[in-house]
């Protein structure tokens, strides 16, 4: 039996899929999860280079901004979820 590789782009087909899968990214807390989900989103939305170009910013910028080991200001982040058509929002935190 042959299997496919997952490929988590694969499955973010609409704003809203991508809209839940970054909130869920931002509540994980890390942020390498959150950069993670931002490749995979580019990936989603036409690759790296069409997000860098929208964003503004070189690919090889993005490419190493969104690495494992990258470390965007937040600046960056803002610019690229703008790019992507989001904002961040700030909500207040549900009692425990």
């Amino acid at each position: 039996m042959k299997s496919a590789a997952f490929k988590t782009s694969d499955y973010l087909k609409t704003r809203k899929d991508i809209l839940v899968y970054l909130n869920t990214a931002l509540e994980d807390g890390d942020p390498a999860v959150l950069l993670e989900a931002l490749r995979n989103v580019a990936q989603a939305k036409g690759g790296m280079g069409a997000l860098a170009k929208a964003a503004g910013v070189s690919r090889e910028s993005l490419y190493r901004t969104l690495s494992r080991r990258g470390n965007p200001k937040i600046e960056t982040i803002m610019e690229l979820l703008r790019a992507l058509g989001f904002k961040f929002r700030v909500e207040q935190r549900k009692a425990a």
